[in-house]
């Protein structure tokens, strides 16, 4: 479990993956996704869901901003829910196998490139505009918003 900050890009959290010893698995598939996660909704685990199926022997990492950047990125009053909460809960989701948190771009970028994934899944609002990272991951796959679900707009009370 996260105890805080314990230097860059080496905040493994939680790693759900049930590897046993002495069995070659399938190759896996490494999906990364980021975000605050900070009011979780149903277009949350939308897209944990599809990231975890689009292969076989999918593997998804999520990588969960720190409250300091939350507070950075959103505003005053958040985060909602603090990092340990937040990790309780995504740690609660079957489609998730590991969480890491970061509190920089410049650990974004580090744990990324020590997950080395294939594939990033990402909402389809930000198709078009810069993702921090995107550089190390060969593919981004872009999901669309769910239902119009949105964080912000629950916060807001729209």
């Amino acid at each position: 479990m996260y105890k805080g900050k314990v230097g860059i890009a080496n905040r493994v959290v939680n790693d759900m993956s049930g590897k046993v010893a002495g069995v070659n698995p399938e190759p896996t598939t490494r999906v990364w996704l980021n975000g605050t996660f900070d009011v979780l909704h149903a277009g949350h685990t939308h897209l944990f869901q599809h990231a975890k199926k689009l292969f076989p022997n999918t593997h998804v990492c999520v990588g969960v901003d720190d409250d300091e950047r939350v507070a950075q990125l959103k505003g005053n009053g958040r985060p909602i829910n603090n990092i340990h909460n937040r990790i309780k809960v995504l740690s609660s989701i079957r489609y998730i196998d590991k969480i890491v948190v970061f509190g920089s771009d410049d650990e974004l970028r580090a744990e990324i490139c020590a997950y080395n994934p294939h594939i990033m899944v990402i909402g389809d609002d930000y198709r078009g505009r810069t993702i921090i990272g995107e550089e190390f991951i060969p593919r981004v796959e872009y999901v669309e918003r769910y239902n119009g679900l949105s964080s912000t707009k629950i916060v807001n009370g729209g």
